[in-house]
Formats: structure tokens, C-alpha cells, sequence
């Protein structure tokens, strides 16, 4: 490398030249020696000579890859024909930074060990020549040196006390050879992006990556690195000499600093996809997940999307109160038989769907607009029966009926069916760990977090049929039941709305305006006397959402807009970069943005932090944004990434307040 010129102006050349000199040799700010491990040497067997490097405090040599000024030390052998000598094994080296520079060495006693291979005699006398450069913030000294070293041959030589613990350290700071780490790595724009999978589970504090190639990495660029288990990721901008055609193989050290200690370890990375994605839980971690998705499930109630649908049941079971013990455990068993056995058939279809080579996850059903078309019409019939306006009839096989009647169980079945669909819009917390894990399971422990899941949605109302003691917190049966009835059928418009203006994103105003007036046969369909009419209504409906122009929705046009792109040029810029991983049909996104994001205290703190704020809109199918969930292990949204300064993602809860926020952005 080429020194700068401030440097080049301050040196001194002052090199010890001669004789070969045996023992320690003092040159300017730095001790040199060749050192032997043993007090002999042993024919056929491993001997390890070192050579000695000692600068003084403030001054520090070079590693194999210099950085950018420095050269690496070197030695020139003369030896016997008895004996031959190995390539130096370089311990792992230390950053040294001044000014916008930064090189690699070792500013303390360090041994660069090199193995000696002797086929026999009785003593042995090594000769090296060593040539260095020590350096300091100002001044860079380059030295030579004559070393030599005589040593007998021994059949059992012993260790020389001198150095044991020099060359202790010597081989605990070499980097490791491990079958089990993983490497890949890849070139994205002017940026190097490293993954090593495998590491040792022990917690590490921070790490650093020491390229062989010395024109691989822009040295003094900041190396942005994320921990994930023992998975460690780098990002760091490439040099400007770096050759075309880009390697094939890059090789390096890692070091991992944990507390007190540092291991090394020798990478090897080819190129390869960037997982991006937590290693799966032990197998006795699968208890654990079962636990969250019970967690995610009974949280799930609390979600604003579930809540209407939750108000039928709790109708239910006031009117069913003073049934009897079997009575009310059969409701509750055949509510949790419609949520489970629901949510069983979403994860059926979903794992179908996926493993068929489709992206999808939770809540994919809601990126078609004649489903929420349907959810649409079904909402706002309901609502028609719970003011009262009508009632499905026998016609349409007594479903009203059914689901208001107190004893129905289909009708408890049917509640649980609609509890489920209508929750697939919401993320509650510890759901989506359960569910990203589930995903990557074999389809029978997928299936039984899946179920889980539903048991806790349904958890709520099973312990009131099994335990009716808990009813007596609910209040009697009255007058006030109609009226309350009444006013729950409010929500379940709200939820119409909502979903009409869902449609209308996802496939344009017209069809929109169809589903509006199928809305207008459905109210015609439930009123109607005969039974023609009330079956032709309702098809024709079904058929203006069917044959609607389903047109996406236009682009909004927000500069903003997520892309994988946009995401690196901004990180190479250094910029701190948000990204709301969205949809217009996921109302846990919508009341994060409402008490989180839009805040003043959140908006002030991505203008003091000059964010960059990107929307990945999922609202649609968008195969860029599921691959980004999939990799990140995340179901469905909603989903937060943070850069912080263009470093490696932080993956925020799915479920956020200003203060998360905030952290985010300062740590």
C-alpha cells in the first residue's frame, strides 16, 4: 500500500544490517528476537520457532493485510538442508485508526509463529532475515534485521519456560479452523455483505471482520454488524481498487469478542443468499412456541378487528347463563371447535399455498378483493340482524337464527368460523414469533401451533363453559340485552367500511362501487318475502363482486416507496432508515401508525435523526415484500426494520409505541 505523504515525510530509515545477531535485537521503538517454543529441536517431530515483536507503548507493526498504509513483517530464511521452514502463522490482528486511515497489526508483544520441519543432525542453526515497519500516529520506522538462533536436537526436547506463556497467547489468538460455520457473502451496489452461520452459542459483546485482501473493503468505511444467535452479519463498503470480476471467494479472520476473551476464527465465504432469517429453535423449544401461540392467540381477543364478532358470542353467553353445566359446555366446545378447526384449514391451505412456491403468510386470504368483498357482505349482514332490520330465515338454511339462538351449537361453530376470519387482518404480540416458527417446521408441528393459536383465541369462552362460577361476573339477562345487541351491530358496520376502503385500495373504485350496491341486494335479500327474490338478490351480489373490474389500485406515488434498491443506496449514504412493512387490510398497522408512528414525539425524533421512512405496502401480493417477511421470519404484517446510520436491520415488536420507536432510532 502506498504510504500517505505526511507519513512518507516523517520517516526514518534506520535499519540494523550486518552479522547475523543471536538474542533480542533493539532497534527505534521496537524489540525484535527469533525464539524457539522448546530448549531443542526434535527430528521428525513438530518444532515451532517465533519471531519476537516488541514495540514500544504508542507504536504498533502490521498484520498480513496492512490496511491502508503499512506493510506487512516478513522473514527470509536461511536454513540447513536438513531443515525447512513454513509460511508465518499470523495471530489475529487489532484495528489501529488515525485520522480517516485505518491498518491492522499489533501494537503489543505479539509471536509469529512458523513451524520448522527437521530431518535430522545433531544441532541446527536458523538464520532469518526480518524486516518490519513500526509505526506510531506520526512517524513510521521501517527496520531490518539479521536473526539467528542455534539450537541441539533433542528426542525429547521440553518447553522453554521463557515463552510458555508468550506462546500460549501466541496460539489462542490464531484464528480457528471450524467445519461448522457456515459462510456467504455477497456484493449489493458498493457494499459487501457477509453472513457467518455456526458460531459457539456463548454471547458475544461485538465482532470484526479482518479481510486477507487488501483491496476488498474500504478500511476506514464504518463495518456495520448484527448478532442473531450464532449467526453474525456484516455490511461494509467495498474499496475503490477493488478488481473486476468481482472474487469468487473471500477469505478473512473473525474475531468474536465475548467479555474478557476474544476468539478467531479463519473464514472462507463464497457467495451465496443472505438468510436473514433466526436459526430455528431446539426441538425442546418447541413447548415454548406452543406457549406463545396460546399467548398471541388469547391477546388476540383485545384486537379491534376480533372485537365485533366477540360481542355475538358474549350475547350468547349472557342469554345461555342460567343453562345448564352440559348445556354451556357444549357451547363452548363447539366455538372452539369453529376456531380451531378454522384456523387448522387456514394453515392448511396457507402451507399448501407455500409449499407450491408461493410467498404468502398470515392474513394472505385479505390480498384477494372477493374475499374481503365477501367479509364485506358477511359484516354488514350481520349487522342488519343485530339492529334488527332482518333476519336470515329459513331460506338461507336459518344461519341467523342459529347464531343468535342460545342453544344452537352450529350457531356457537359458526362464531367461532367468523372469529377466526375476521382476526386473520390482526397481529397480536408474541403471534408472529409463534407463527414465522411455525412456517419453517415440518407440516405436523406447523398445524399444532397453528391449532394452538386458535385454542387461545377461543381460550376466553371455553373457561366460562367448563367453569360457569365465571359467568357470575356477567351481568342478568334484561331488557338491556336488545339494546346492547343493537349497538354492537355499529362495529360490525365500522368493520364494512373499513373493508369497503380496503377493496377500494386493492382493486380500484369500481369495484368498490359494485361491492356497494351487492350491499344494497344483500339489505334487499334479508328483507324480502319470497324466496326467488330473496336467492336472485343474493346471487346477483355474488356476481357483481365476482365480475367487478378487479384494477389494482394506482401507485401512490410516496418517493418513499420501499424497494431492496432504495434500501441500499440509502445504508451506503450512512442515512438511519425505517421501514413499515404495511397494508391496508391489517388493522394492527393502522392503530400502530395512529398511536405510534404519527405521533409528534416519533415524527420530531425521525427529523432530529434525519430517517429516511419507507412504506413496503403489502396490500396486494408483492413477492419482493413476502420474501423480505420470510427471511426476516415473519408471517404476515405488521413488520418494522430499523438501519440505524445504514447499519444491519433491527427488527422491531409487531406492536409499537412511540418510546419503542424512539429507542430504535438512538441505540
Amino acid at each position: 500500500m502506498k504510504f500517505p505523504a505526511r507519513i512518507i515525510a516523517a520517516s526514518v530509515a534506520l535499519l540494523v544490517t550486518g552479522a547475523a545477531v543471536a538474542g533480542a535485537v533493539r532497534a527505534p521503538h521496537i524489540e525484535v528476537e527469533l525464539i524457539a517454543e522448546n530448549t531443542a529441536l526434535e527430528a521428525q517431530g513438530e518444532n515451532w520457532l517465533a519471531l519476537r515483536l516488541k514495540p514500544d507503548a504508542g507504536w504498533h507493526t502490521y498484520w498480513l493485510n496492512a490496511g491502508d498504509a503499512g506493510y506487512a513483517t516478513s522473514l527470509q530464511w536461511s536454513l540447513p538442508a536438513a531443515a525447512q521452514a513454513g509460511d508465518i502463522v499470523w495471530p489475529h490482528p487489532e484495528t489501529h485508526r488515525l485520522g480517516d486511515l485505518t491498518t491492522y497489526g499489533y501494537g503489543e508483544e505479539t509471536l509469529l509463529r512458523v513451524p520448522l520441519a527437521v530431518s535430522g543432525g545433531e544441532a541446527l542453526t536458523a538464520k532469518a532475515l526480518a524486516k518490519w515497519l513500526v509505526c506510531s500516529e506520526e512517524v513510521c520506522i521501517p527496520g531490518e534485521a539479521n536473526l539467528s538462533l542455534h539450537l541441539p536436537l533433542s528426542e525429547a526436547p521440553s518447553r522453554d519456560p521463557r515463552w510458555l506463556e508468550a506462546f500460549a497467547d501466541a496460539r489462542a489468538k490464531t484464528p480457528q479452523i471450524s467445519d461448522s460455520l457456515a459462510a456467504v457473502f455477497s456484493l449489493s451496489g458498493k457494499q459487501l455483505r457477509l453472513e457467518v452461520q455456526g458460531l459457539p452459542a456463548a454471547d458475544a459483546a461485538r465482532a470484526e471482520f479482518f479481510p486477507m485482501a487488501g483491496n476488498l473493503l474500504n478500511h476506514s468505511a464504518r463495518q456495520h454488524l448484527s448478532f442473531d444467535q450464532r449467526t453474525v452479519r456484516f455490511t461494509q463498503e467495498l474499496s475503490a481498487y477493488l478488481p473486476s470480476p468481482a472474487p469468487q471467494k473471500i477469505s478473512g479472520v473473525l474475531v468474536v469478542n465475548g467479555g474478557d476473551r476474544s476468539t478467531a476464527y479463519a473464514i472462507s465465504a463464497l457467495p451465496g443468499e443472505m438468510s436473514l432469517v433466526s436459526p430455528a429453535p431446539a426441538e425442546h423449544s418447541v413447548l415454548l412456541i406452543l406457549g406463545l401461540a396460546l399467548l398471541g392467540g388469547l391477546i388476540l381477543n383485545l384486537m379491534p378487528c376480533v372485537f365485533p364478532v366477540l360481542s355475538l358470542k358474549a350475547l350468547a353467553l349472557v342469554q345461555a347463563r342460567d343453562a345448564g353445566r352440559a348445556e354451556n359446555r357444549a357451547q363452548a366446545l363447539a366455538y372452539t371447535a369453529g376456531v380451531v378447526l378454522s384456523c387448522a384449514t387456514a394453515a392448511g391451505l396457507l402451507l399448501a399455498l407455500r409449499a407450491g412456491g408461493e410467498a404468502i403468510g398470515w392474513g394472505f386470504q385479505l390480498q384477494s378483493p372477493l374475499f374481503v368483498g365477501l367479509l364485506v357482505y358477511l359484516l354488514f349482514a350481520l349487522g342488519l340482524v343485530l339492529s334488527g332490520v332482518a333476519e336470515f330465515g329459513t331460506g338461507l338454511m336459518n344461519l341467523g337464527d342459529s347464531l343468535t339462538r342460545s342453544r344452537g351449537l352450529a350457531g356457537s361453530f359458526f362464531t367461532g368460523v367468523l372469529a377466526l376470519v375476521v382476526a386473520s387482518p390482526c397481529t397480536a404480540p408474541f403471534m408472529g414469533t409463534a407463527l414465522g416458527f411455525a412456517l419453517t417446521q415440518p407440516a405436523a408441528i406447523s398445524l399444532m401451533i397453528f391449532c394452538t393459536l386458535g385454542l387461545g383465541l377461543a381460550l376466553p369462552f371455553l373457561l366460562l363453559g367448563f367453569f360457569p362460577q365465571l359467568a357470575g361476573f356477567l351481568p342478568r339477562p334484561g331488557a338491556w340485552m336488545l339494546r346492547f345487541r343493537q349497538w354492537m351491530a355499529f362495529p360490525l358496520y365500522l368493520s364494512a367500511v373499513w373493508l369497503l376502503w380496503v377493496l377500494m385500495r386493492q382493486a380500484g373504485a369500481d369495484t368498490a362501487a359494485a361491492a356497494m350496491v351487492g350491499l344494497v341486494l344483500i339489505a334487499f335479500a334479508l328483507t324480502a318475502k319470497l324466496r326467488v327474490l330473496k336467492w336472485l338478490s343474493l346471487a346477483a351480489a355474488l356476481a357483481l363482486l365476482g365480475f367487478a373490474p378487479h384494477k389494482p389500485a394506482a401507485e401512490r406515488g410516496d418517493p418513499q416507496a420501499w424497494s431492496e434498491a432504495r434500501v441500499a443506496e440509502l445504508r451506503e449514504q450512512g442515512r438511519t432508515i425505517f421501514v413499515d412493512f404495511t397494508a391496508d387490510w391489517c388493522l394492527t398497522c393502522k392503530l400502530n401508525e395512529r398511536v405510534a408512528l404519527s405521533t409528534e414525539a416519533v415524527q420530531r425524533a425521525f427529523r432530529d435523526h434525519h430517517v429516511a421512512y419507507l412504506v413496503a405496502d403489502w396490500t396486494n401480493p408483492d413477492p419482493a415484500i413476502s420474501k423480505v417477511l420470510t427471511q426476516f421470519n415473519r408471517p404476515g404484517v405488521p413488520m418494522y426494520l430499523v438501519y440505524v446510520n445504514g447499519g444491519e436491520p433491527k427488527l422491531l415488536p409487531q406492536v409499537l409505541t412511540p418510546d419503542i420507536v424512539i429507542n430504535a432510532l438512538e441505540k
